[in-house]
C-alpha cells in the first residue's frame, strides 16, 4: 500500500466525525488545477512512509478517531486498498473513500464488500470538457458508471466539484446537473491556489459566477450547494 502521507487530524474531511486523512500516491487523472500535484505524478507504488508507521499512528488514536479518509492520488489504483480496509475495519472505524469515479468495478467491489461506510466523488466538469479538465483521455461510460452506483444510495454519498474560471461556466452546471440528477449531495467548491499545481494560470471564480454555477445545477439538483464559499 503506497501510503504518500496522513492528515492526523480532520473535523472536514469526514463530515460529523473526527477523522485522520490517509493520501495515496499516484493518479491516472491530471487535472490543471489539483492542489495535490506531488501526489498525483508519484509512482502508485513509491510509498513515502511505511504501513507499520500508519498502524502505530492509528494505535496511539485509540478511543480519539471516529473515521479514516482515504484520498489521494486516487485511492483506487492501490492493489492493495482491499487489505488495507479490512484492518481499518477491525478497528470498528468508518471508512470514506475520495475517489475521481473513473475504476466503477474496482469501487463496486469495496462496496459489496462492506468496506465502505461513505463515497466523495468528484465530477470534474461537463462531459464536453471532461478530458480537457482531467487533463488527460476519460472513460465517460466509466464515470457514468460510478454515478449511477452511488445513485443506486447503498451508502452515503456525495458528489463535488471544484469550480475554476477558466474551466467552467454556467452551461457545464446545467449539463452535471442532468448527469448526476436525483443526486441527495452536490457541492460546488470553489478553487483556491496550493501554490502547488500542476498548471499556472488558473483563478477562482467570482461570487457572482459561483450563484450563476449553483443556479444552474439546481435545476436538476435541487439539493446542490457551495461549499467552502464565504
Amino acid at each position: 500500500m503506497n501510503i504518500a502521507g496522513i492528515q492526523k487530524l480532520t473535523l472536514l474531511d469526514y463530515p460529523g466525525l473526527v477523522a485522520c486523512t490517509v493520501f495515496t500516491g499516484g493518479c491516472n487523472f491530471r487535472c490543471p488545477f489539483c492542489h495535490n500535484a506531488e501526489l498525483v505524478v508519484r509512482s502508485p507504488t513509491q510509498a513515502q512512509l511505511t504501513e507499520k508507521n500508519f498502524w502505530d499512528f492509528l494505535e496511539s488514536r485509540r478511543g480519539l478517531l471516529d473515521g479514516v479518509v482515504i484520498s489521494g492520488g486516487e485511492p483506487l489504483l492501490q492493489d492493495e486498498l482491499a487489505p488495507f480496509l479490512y484492518k481499518i475495519k477491525e478497528k470498528e472505524l468508518r471508512v470514506k473513500l475520495d475517489t475521481n469515479g473513473s475504476l466503477p468495478e474496482r469501487l463496486r467491489a469495496l462496496m459489496e464488500k462492506g468496506l465502505l461506510d461513505c463515497i466523495a466523488m468528484d465530477i470534474k466538469n461537463s462531459p464536453q470538457k471532461y478530458v480537457r479538465t482531467a487533463g488527460t483521455a476519460v472513460d465517460l461510460e466509466a464515470i457514468g458508471s460510478s454515478i449511477a452506483l452511488l445513485l443506486e444510495e447503498k451508502i452515503p454519498y456525495e458528489f463535488r466539484t471544484t469550480a475554476v474560471r477558466e474551466l467552467h461556466e454556467a452551461e457545464d452546471f446545467a449539463e452535471i446537473g442532468k448527469w448526476i440528477r436525483g443526486a441527495r449531495q452536490y457541492y460546488i467548491q470553489c478553487f483556491r491556489d496550493s501554490g502547488n499545481l500542476l498548471s499556472d494560470g488558473l483563478s477562482a471564480p467570482s461570487h457572482e459566477a459561483l450563484e450563476a454555477f449553483l443556479a444552474a445545477a439546481r435545476a436538476s439538483v435541487p439539493q446542490a450547494e457551495l461549499r467552502g464559499v464565504s
